[in-house]
């Protein structure tokens, strides 16, 4: 039997950050994890966004949401105190607003070379920890080596912007399944779960959805 699971999600919503790392810490005791395939599909919060490293990220939130700055660093600390707790490391002070198309460009690359989810974890940790550009090519490279991709194909990839028809492909597909929020994971096309869940909430599903796995 093979559980497929699918991710739809954005770089820069730490939210999918958290519900990453939720699941795989569901996965390490999960008897079963060797018959799991993880594909992470892409969906942009705002597609229209233009990169500003000039602009802290609170000021920016609170601007695009209209909610008072004080409140979006409430719910960043209680995010940055989750994260603590599962091991992650948000560093909001240190995020550079940027769109995230190139980093989803390389993410579909990662997924042809076999390294996706890898790269997935080191886009989050480049953008939320590190406070990186993720819509520089030149960090993206830097992201590839770590990942060990293929650095030939890799930046033949990032300048030609290859993927990109698959990233809106993907975008439509969330869409048809009605999805409005990320992370948004689909266990066989049978089970779904929205948001970072709790750590047993992904552990019941993994071996409901596995049951059931044909």
């Amino acid at each position: 039997m093979t559980l497929k699971i699918e991710i739809w999600s954005d770089v820069v919503c730490p939210f999918c950050w958290l519900g990453k790392r939720r699941l795989d810490l569901a996965l390490s005791t999960f008897s079963n994890k060797a018959d799991v395939i993880i594909e992470w599909r892409s969906f942009q919060l705002n597609p229209g966004l233009k990169t500003d490293p000039g602009i802290n990220i609170q000021e920016y939130l609170s601007r695009e949401k209209g909610i008072d700055i004080n409140q979006i660093k409430q719910i960043n600390n209680q995010l940055k105190d989750s994260g603590t707790a599962v091991g992650l490391n948000y560093q909001f002070n240190k995020i550079i607003v940027a769109n995230s198309m190139q980093a989803h460009n390389l993410l579909h690359e990662g997924k042809i070379q076999g390294k996706q989810h890898l790269v997935k974890e080191n886009l989050f940790q480049a953008y939320f920890e590190f406070g990186k550009n993720i819509d520089d090519q030149q960090v993206l490279t830097e992201i590839a080596q770590i990942s060990d991709m293929d650095l030939k194909s890799t930046e033949q990839a990032i300048f030609s912007k290859l993927h990109w028809n698959a990233i809106q492909t993907d975008i439509i597909e969330a869409q048809q399944l009605g999805v409005r929020g990320v992370p948004f994971f689909v266990f066989n096309r049978k089970f779904a779960v929205r948001g970072a869940q709790e750590l047993n909430i992904f552990t019941d599903v993994l071996e409901e959805a596995f049951r059931d796995s044909p």
